[in-house]
């Protein structure tokens, strides 16, 4: 199986020469699954979580010809899948649910099945306690800890995430003041778990 690096590069090449369909395959392929464990991680609803990973995949693929390679494939897919979430809990806000059908794009079958190859995966899960007591903190928190935890991004590639914007290219300095934010709360996600943990009796009080 290829490299993340391998995976990256070959993604960049289509991108530049100006293969997009072939590179939202090769990124769909790549990422989809992990990112859709992330959306079903913060939704704890299928139909949300599938509706935004609609959106992130159309997202995914308009926005691959002008991405500027600022950042990694993977940081910017993360970005994306962001937006997606907190747009799509604005539309609930106000009840303008929209479907974004998979398959009004090239890659469309390769996302299909990529969410329910992991959607299925995710079904069959054992969950522990931990992962339960997890899913009581806000969404924010949760993704916090999913993408430094689980998915292992850099701090700065978690500012990156966090400061995501449509409109806007975030500075070195902002990044830096992000990623140094994002430590601090990191450590105030672990410890109020920690907490939890000790109620439920997960964790000794000795420890």
């Amino acid at each position: 199986m290829p490299s993340r690096e391998e995976q990256e590069a070959r993604i960049r090449d289509l991108v530049k020469g100006g293969a997009v369909d072939e590179a939202a395959t090769a990124g769909i392929r790549a990422f989809g699954g992990e990112i859709f464990g992330l959306i079903y991680a913060i939704h704890r609803d299928e139909a949300d979580a599938d509706e935004v990973f609609s959106i992130w995949c159309e997202r995914f693929w308009r926005g691959l010809p002008t991405f500027q390679f600022r950042s990694s494939f993977r940081t910017w897919a993360y970005t994306i899948a962001r937006n997606a979430s907190r747009d799509h809990l604005k539309m609930e806000r106000r009840r303008e649910r929209r479907q974004t059908p998979l398959d009004q794009f090239p890659a469309s079958a390769v996302a299909e099945e990529v969410r329910t190859a992991t959607r299925t995966y995710l079904r069959s899960a054992a969950r522990d306690r931990f992962t339960e007591l997890r899913s009581t903190l806000d969404a924010d928190d949760q993704q916090l800890l999913i993408l430094r935890v689980d998915r292992q991004l850099a701090w700065n590639e978690l500012a990156r995430v966090f400061l995501a914007n449509d409109d806007e290219e975030p500075g070195d300095d902002a990044i830096e003041r992000e990623a140094a934010r994002l430590r601090k709360r990191f450590q105030l996600v672990k410890a109020k778990l920690y907490e939890l943990g000790k109620r439920e009796g997960l964790v000794s009080k000795a420890d």
